[in-house]
């Protein structure tokens, strides 16, 4: 008997040699995932299913538990076939005549998986069974469990229970409920029958009997079963996760052969930006973009990238990845303009600039709204965005060395074909992306190094990073613009900001940092179209406010001021420093034969009545000049009224009657004076 024993085990273990499992991997699912491994986005297997792998560690106890319970409780202690539940079911089919409940094992269902019958007889059921213990010998309980997990079929092309998970009800499969873990229990066995959207009842019912079943086993109790049973079934199936999707399919072209790839992305951060654009958009228009890159300065890992409003909206041609797009980017640059010449010591935050028409070799810029302020702080011409003022420092500095700046962090400008870097380049007369842009305010952020932008989880930040200013530079333009008011509804969160309106409203940008993070903005048509009154303050900058409150990054301080970094006071600016010199040393007062001020109103030796004999409540003195350059400073009987003013028309309220002397000196020191009596 032995020997027959012994011959037996000889001859089934060469038919199992010679006649393996089909064990082989079936193509799975590629995946991106963030930084700390959760799904950004999956595709489709090479066949077309949606099949995601599993580890058991990563799925719910109580879902495992009731698997188990319900299909097959002697899972753990079986050898791939359970005998007497096998003798149950056979009794049961002659006793009642037609099959009443199945005997297969888990691992008999792997088999099938695998191995897909084409006919129900005895003759598969036996190949099963034989599968199931080949199976066995191959492979842990665990390891079983693991890959019917992810071959069994949940309805449609979802198979694998993270797909179906997923599909049904928006989540991982560790975070379920017990109402839809019961649902995952039940699909498998009927998936058609029982899918969701199209048969709900069926569905109600096969997951309710699973809870019934759990309850008469004492794996849940009967409250839980009662509270689970009044939950509804999923309406609809969910589209699977999509977030960051350009990126991910820029990294799925580049290492196509790769199941899984790991960004440095916040799947909460860009969830988060990713809603902030699309409500955006749909508040700005039809056809209107937008795109959104928020970076850690001191790294350069990319956190959060929206490469347009809806990558699936057609009427937003969405598929664009319009952060890597070359767009003109306005009055962005300006803040480097303005670095370099506090670089060059040409400026100071309070030296005086005059912001009027300027020829420069025919090139003759204007302000956006095409009015000038006169003479203006450095400060102020920064903050306001003022275009004038701007170029005259670019033409000191030269625009190649902008460019070169530029170049040297990483981030070129494109020009057209076969022109040089013209002064042009400051108002935004080049291309340039929105991750370029944000890599560039990135060294504004990191005390003027820069850190070019990461987005593979790996990748290494740069030891020696370049720098585009120097750090006593970068102070001084985050000084300035970080006193740059909100737009309108916005919060003082803190951060520095810059916007930019590209030539015929057809961008609109509005790039953020604080003391670590960078966050830029981008609006606009991706046909290039012209979007009538798109403006970076008014259509950026709220998303760039908004985006940075609900990024989830908080805000970090700014760093102290390095040495050598200081903000004066303009009557404590050298005398050289407090008005701009033009590039050959002069002085720049304005275009010759400029007229000197005028007193208008009121003209020499007029009398006036504000009631102030009367013991009424003085009216305010209107004072009108013509000529002379803004700003202005006005004197009354040699004591100078509270302000200065940029306008030609102004007021003061005397405080007696009698004779009184009115003065007013312009920004070139040139004055003018009138004698009137008030009463």
């Amino acid at each position: 008997m032995a020997v027959i024993l012994a011959a037996g085990g000889v001859l089934l273990q060469r038919l199992d040699t010679a006649w393996p499992p089909p064990l082989e991997p079936a193509p799975l699912s590629a995946e991106v995932v963030d930084r700390d491994g959760a799904l950004l986005r999956a595709y489709a297997a090479s066949d077309g299913r949606w099949r995601l792998p599993v580890e058991i560690d990563n799925l719910d106890p109580q879902f495992l538990d009731m698997l188990i319970a319900y299909e097959d409780k002697r899972f753990w202690s079986h050898p791939g076939v359970d005998i007497r539940a096998l003798g149950r079911a056979a009794w049961q089919l002659v006793t009642n005549g037609r099959i009443v409940s199945g005997g297969s094992t888990l691992s008999m269902q792997l088999a099938r998986l695998t191995e897909p019958r084409v006919e129900r007889s005895f003759a598969a059921k036996f190949r099963q069974i034989a599968r199931a213990i080949q199976i066995e010998r191959r492979l842990s309980k665990s390891e079983i469990l693991e890959r019917y997990l992810t071959l069994a079929p949940y309805g449609g092309n979802l198979e694998g229970v993270r797909a179906a998970s997923l599909a049904w009800f928006g989540k991982e499969p560790q975070k379920l409920e017990l109402a839809e873990a019961a649902l995952l229990v039940a699909l498998p066995q009927s998936p058609e029958a029982r899918r969701p959207d199209r048969h709900p009842q069926a569905a109600k019912e096969a997951r309710d009997r699973v809870l019934a079943r759990m309850s008469s086993a004492g794996v849940i109790i009967a409250s839980e079963v009662e509270r689970a049973s009044g939950a509804k079934v999923a309406a609809r199936r969910l589209p699977m996760p999509a977030y960051a999707a350009h990126l991910a399919d820029a990294v799925m072209r580049a290492e196509p052969g790769a199941r899984k790839h790991q960004l440095l992305i916040s799947r909460s951060a860009q969830a988060n930006l990713e809603s902030v654009a699309a409500r955006s958009a749909r508040r700005l228009g039809k056809h209107v973009s937008v795109a959104m890159i928020l970076a850690d300065a001191r790294s350069g890992a990319v956190l959060a990238r929206v490469g347009s409003a809806g990558y699936f909206n057609a009427a937003r041609a969405g598929w664009i990845d319009m952060s890597r797009a070359q767009r003109s980017p306005g009055s962005t640059l300006k803040p480097f303009i303005y670095g370099l010449a506090f670089e060059e010591g040409l400026v100071m935050q309070e030296t005086m600039i005059e912001d009027r028409p300027g020829n420069f070799s025919g090139y003759r810029p204007r302000n956006f709204d095409m009015a000038y302020q006169g003479d203006v702080s450095v400060r102020t011409a920064l903050q306001m965005s003022l275009n004038v003022p701007a170029i005259r420092l670019l033409d000191a500095i030269g625009p190649v060395r902008l460019v070169a700046r530029m170049r040297q962090a990483g981030v070129p400008p494109v020009l057209p074909p076969g022109e040089t870097p013209g002064l042009a380049i400051g108002l935004g007369g080049a291309g340039l992306t929105l991750e370029g842009l944000v890599q560039l305010y990135g060294g504004l952020a990191n005390r003027g190094h820069v850190q070019p932008l990461r987005y593979l989880a790996g990748s290494k930040p740069v030891q020696r990073p370049v720098s585009v200013l120097t750090p006593q530079a970068t102070w001084q333009i985050a000084d300035i613009l970080s006193g740059v008011v909100p737009p309108k509804g916005a919060p003082r969160l803190g951060i520095a900001y810059k916007t930019g309106t590209s030539y015929g409203y057809r961008d609109a940008w509005a790039v953020g940092y604080d003391g670590r993070h960078v966050l830029g903005v981008w609006v606009g048509r991706a046909d290039g179209g012209s979007v009538p009154g798109l403006t970076g303050y008014m259509a950026a900058a709220p998303i760039l406010f908004e985006g940075f409150s609900k990024s989830g990054t908080g805000i970090e301080p700014f760093p102290s001021a390095p040495p050598g970094a200081l903000r004066l006071a303009a009557s404590e600016l050298p005398f050289s420093l407090r008005r701009y010199a033009s590039p050959d040393g002069r002085l720049v007062t304005g275009a010759p034969g400029e007229p000197a001020p005028e007193i208008v109103f009121p003209p020499q030796g007029a009398r006036v009545d504000l009631g102030l004999d009367r013991g009424d409540r003085a009216t305010p003195l209107a004072l009108k000049i013509n000529g002379g350059r803004a700003p202005f400073r006005w004197l009354a009987n040699g004591e100078p009224l509270p302000e200065m003013f940029r306008r030609r028309k102004a007021s003061w309220v005397p405080d007696s009657s009698g004779a009184s002397t009115l003065t007013v000196i312009d920004a070139a020191g040139r004055t003018a004076s009138v004698d009137v009596f008030l009463e």
